[in-house]
């Protein structure tokens, strides 16, 4: 990411699919911390970005717009994103205007410290962005449940998906705070309460 100036820290919070980033996301929210999920900007970058849609349309085609005109992500998926070549051109268009989304949002970020909601930080080997890592764990076969139940996939594809991220030890590897997330949401919610406590610097017992 190219430099400015930010007035707090930044907080990466990562983790596998149905890991749980989405829902530990949400209480950081409610505890008044500002995020962004840079998952969501990726998927909704060429819709709202006019400049990034053309360049899009222009390598690839109105084929890819649906009767709403907007990207189709299915067909994206079965057409583009097992053909390298092609998969490094959308993320030439994709990735910068992540980037500024990210970039705007830490200008503008309010909260003592703010997180970025990234999945892919050890696959991309962008850990020194971040002064602080959140990894979201859990067993594999809550990843492929709760997975499998959000994204209507069938349980090969989640698999699938899995063994084309970074392991469990190699996420964990760059964490300097780890959420175990294999008990529900009350437990998960406790443990973002107490990462918190311990990111404003308040001593926690127990």
């Amino acid at each position: 990411m190219s430099k400015f100036i930010i007035k707090n820290m930044i907080v990466g919070l990562t983790g596998g699919i149905g890991s749980g980033k989405s829902a530990a996301g949400k209480y950081f929210i409610e505890l008044g911390i500002d995020v962004i999920d840079a998952d969501h900007v990726a998927k909704n970058a060429l819709d709202k970005n006019k400049e990034g849609k053309e360049q899009f349309l222009k390598y690839f085609g109105s084929e890819f717009l649906d009767d709403q005109n907007k990207i189709d992500r299915n067909l994206l998926r079965k057409k583009i994103f097992n053909d390298q070549d092609k998969k490094n051109i959308l993320e030439s268009i994709v990735h910068p205007i992540v980037r500024n989304e990210i970039e705007n949002f830490l200008k503008n970020s309010k909260s003592i410290y703010s997180i970025v909601m990234v999945p892919l930080i050890y696959e991309t080997n962008s850990q020194d962005f971040y002064e602080k890592i959140i990894v979201i764990d859990c067993e594999e076969s809550y990843q492929i449940e709760r997975a499998t139940k959000r994204d209507n996939k069938s349980k090969e594809d989640i698999v699938n998906i899995i063994n084309n991220q970074a392991s469990r030890e190699e996420r964990k590897s760059i964490a300097d705070e780890i959420i175990m997330n294999n008990k529900g949401l009350d437990a998960l919610k406790n443990q973002v309460i107490k990462i918190h406590q311990k990111l404003l610097g308040i001593e926690i017992n127990g």
